[in-house]
């Protein structure tokens, strides 16, 4: 913690505003103060900010809120603006500069938009400013339903290379049950699924504003950590302690290594295209490292995709067991497949998901992977004639 030189930090909607809805001045300026003097120490800091819609809430006359998704759009609208301005003008009393990122879950899930916000992000480190990021609840749909900025600080944490991520509350740290009942205990330390067992996570903060939750917290933390960030849990009133080394929260030890990047967004935030269905025996060789998928191990396809597109791959049961990028389009995939030594995914370009690995995942951190079926007027193709696979059960 004391050697990362850029690191993510993410603060909750119910750490930056008041009981009614709007912001507090008093709690943005204390953050604020702690990410200045983490840049004056030298580090690239990040921030991953919610409470858009909850900094929305107060201008627009409601009281808590809005479960519909149109008054949830207003409010963010208002609430970005108000959100950003407060925080241009926080950072401005330490001569720091702000620049706002607006994402979504389809930005990070296309590999060009990923690369355009590395990019983005990188240029503004580059000149000295701080990134701001919040998801584009404006336009959002899904994450506006699911709040899931822990999973995006998670994304920003492998797209900008951080040293570190931390994950700032209203609770300081991950507790093996509720912490509002007598003899819960406080996790110092989190080294890999199996300290995980047994625990209970609960849903969003007492405050009512935010979305997440312990159980988007962990996820995070899960995906930060399997690919080499170590990850800091705890109260945002605690942050200065996290940031300056010292004892606080939950710590989430490495339990993997960076790859490549190509690999890690496959992994965490692609959108798979369609899905391949193997053999029993491509899944093993697979799973051994020998080589390349052929299009004669393949028994059915599901989906329109082109060359280049995220896939998921599945075993004879439907079981997911990986993802990789596509080798040849859907529609000649299904006219070859089971008869051709052509690669459908090439070893290099996929990751694996095995089902051992992921049972030791409680059931409650496991994500589900959506597939998003690309329809035909984006591609300007007619539907491809290929098998309807049935997608295994939610269990």
């Amino acid at each position: 913690m004391l050697t990362a030189r850029r690191i993510v930090v993410k603060v909750g909607s119910s750490s930056l505003t008041t009981a009614v809805g709007g912001l507090d001045s008093d709690r943005v300026d204390a953050l604020v103060d702690v990410l200045a003097r983490a840049r004056g120490a030298g580090a690239e800091v990040v921030l991953v900010s919610s409470g858009a819609i909850a900094a929305g809430l107060a201008p627009l006359g409601l009281t808590e809120r809005p479960r519909d998704l149109a008054r949830q759009q207003a409010a963010a609208c208002v609430g970005q603006g108000l959100l950003v301005a407060r925080y241009t003008a926080s950072f401005a009393r330490h001569g720091l500069r702000v620049g706002q990122v607006l994402l979504t879950a389809d930005d990070m899930g296309r590999r060009a938009h990923y690369r355009n916000a590395y990019r983005a992000l990188s240029q503004v480190l580059a000149m000295g400013a701080v990134p701001v990021v919040n998801e584009n609840d404006t336009v959002a749909t899904a994450e506006i339903r699911f709040g899931d900025n822990d999973r995006l600080a998670a994304l920003v944490a492998h797209l900008v290379r951080a040293d570190l991520l931390v994950l700032l509350s209203d609770i300081d740290g991950l507790y093996d049950g509720d912490p509002r009942r007598p003899g819960a205990t406080l996790l110092r330390e989190v080294r890999g699924p199996q300290d995980l067992r047994g625990v209970e996570f609960g849903g969003a903060g007492s405050a009512g504003v935010g979305t997440g939750g312990m159980v988007t917290k962990v996820e995070a933390a899960r995906m930060a950590t399997a690919a080499g960030v170590p990850v800091v849990l705890t109260a945002a009133s605690h942050a200065a302690d996290a940031l300056a080394g010292r004892e606080t929260g939950t710590f989430f030890h490495r339990t993997g290594d960076r790859g490549a990047d190509h690999l890690l967004w496959l992994e965490h935030a692609s959108s798979p295209r369609g899905t391949v269905q193997l053999t029993g025996r491509a899944v093993h060789d697979l799973a051994q490292g020998r080589g390349p998928l052929p299009a004669e191990d393949v028994t059915r396809v599901e989906g329109h995709f082109v060359a280049g597109d995220p896939v998921e791959l599945v075993d004879e049961e439907g079981r997911l067991v990986g993802r990789g990028l596509a080798s040849l389009a859907g529609q000649e995939l299904a006219l070859i497949r089971g008869r051709s030594g052509r690669a459908v995914v090439h070893q290099d370009d996929l990751v694996l998901l095995p089902t051992a690995t992921r049972a030791e995942v409680p059931a409650q951190v496991r994500r589900r992977v959506s597939v998003r079926i690309r329809p035909a007027h984006e591609t300007g193709q007619p539907p491809a004639p290929v098998e309807e696979l049935q997608r295994p059960s939610a269990g």
